[in-house]
This record gives structure tokens, C-alpha cells and sequence, in this order.
């Protein structure tokens, strides 16, 4: 039977391409802003495009705040991405300082770069694993590139939480895991081959 994967709907995602590499993967994926259906799914993921203290609004608005926190406790896997994981952080600067999930202790700060350094940082980057979590990497080559849109970043206050890093301007966190949490800066179903990869490490692990 195919792992039942809930993909949240708090209307600041991008959805339908997420949707559709989780299903190319092997996944069934459910898109819900139910709560209850959060609640029964094997795997969640929370996706994101768009402003952070927005995004935690839409959240609230839809009572899932409490409805991640819940699952998260059950530790079964969830897999941020973009926005998404920026949101597991405590605190988000973006026009103002917004509190986030508070899942993962740190910042999401903007990029202050020198003006060669076009914000936000678009397009194809390589990524370095700074933890030794074998299984999501699976199949993945070192050094592999991925996709990024934002202006953003998290800095999480923990060294141990960061899972890969990458380089614009300077070294960045370019992905979080701890416990069954993992999250992604850059957008791993427009990453091609080695972003369905990644996904589907997450739905057969």
C-alpha cells in the first residue's frame, strides 16, 4: 500500500508540483488543511512560497499550528521545504520579527551580501552534507545541485541541526534535520533527477 503523505494546504505552497513528485516517486499524496487528515497520514510535508509572518497567520487561521506540533510529537517523518522549513524556526525577520514554530531554535534571517550578489539568490546551487544521515542521501551524488528561490535563510542555533550547507556570498544553511524532521531551503520537486531522489528517500524511508 502506498505511504500516505499529507502535503498541508495553508494556501502558500506550491502545491500541485509537489503533489505530483510525491506521486511520481510512489507516494500517495493527500493536499489537506485538515487537521484530522494531518493527524492519520503516515508522512507530512509543509511546503511554502511566500512571506513568513503570512504564512504563520494562514496557519493559525486553519488551527494547524497545533496540528504540526502534534504530529511532530508522534515522530513520523515530515519534510519541510522553502518557506516551509523557514517556519520550523523560532523567530522570522522578514518586515518585522514574527514567531515561528518554534521547532528547531534559530532565525531566519535575509541575505547581506555584497552587490555582485544578486537577492534572492536564484537558481542552481551545490549543496555539502554537514551530518552523516545516509539514508535521505541515498542515491545522491556529492556535491549535488538543487534548485533555490529566497531571499531568506534560516541560522539555527544549533551547529548539530544543520544538515547541508551551501554558498552565496558565503556559506548558508541550505537544509535542517533533527529527529524526524528534515527541511530544505531549496525546492527538491524542481530539482530534477536528484530532487525526486531526495523525495523519494523521504517516502521509502
Amino acid at each position: 500500500m502506498p505511504t500516505k503523505i499529507a502535503i498541508i494546504d495553508y494556501q502558500m505552497g506550491n502545491l500541485r508540483s509537489v503533489q505530483k513528485a510525491i506521486e511520481h516517486v510512489g507516494g500517495q499524496a493527500i493536499v489537506s488543511s485538515n487537521p484530522e487528515t494531518i493527524a492519520k497520514a503516515d508522512k507530512v510535508i509543509l511546503p511554502g512560497v511566500g512571506a513568513f509572518g503570512d504564512a504563520m497567520r494562514e496557519l493559525a487561521s486553519r488551527g494547524l499550528v497545533d496540528a504540526i506540533h502534534e504530529f511532530l510529537r508522534t515522530e513520523r517523518p515530515f519534510f519541510g521545504i522553502c518557506l516551509g522549513a523557514q517556519l520550523l524556526l523560532d523567530r522570522g525577520l522578514e518586515g518585522g520579527e514574527h514567531a515561528g514554530l518554534g521547532v528547531i531554535p534559530g532565525d531566519v534571517v535575509r541575505f547581506n551580501l555584497p552587490t555582485e550578489f544578486k537577492v534572492p539568490h536564484m537558481g542552481w546551487n551545490r549543496v555539502e552534507s554537514t551530518s552523516m544521515d545516509a539514508r535521505m542521501l541515498h542515491d545522491i551524488p556529492t556535491g549535488a545541485h538543487f534548485y533555490f528561490v529566497h531571499s531568506f535563510y534560516c541560522v539555527p542555533k544549533r551547529t548539530e541541526d544543520v544538515w547541508l550547507e551551501a554558498d552565496y556570498g558565503g556559506r548558508f544553511c541550505a537544509a535542517i534535520h533533527r529527529d524526524n524532521i528534515h527541511a530544505t531551503q531549496f525546492h527538491p520537486e524542481k530539482s530534477q533527477r536528484d530532487g525526486l531522489q531526495l523525495l523519494k528517500n523521504f517516502v521509502d524511508g
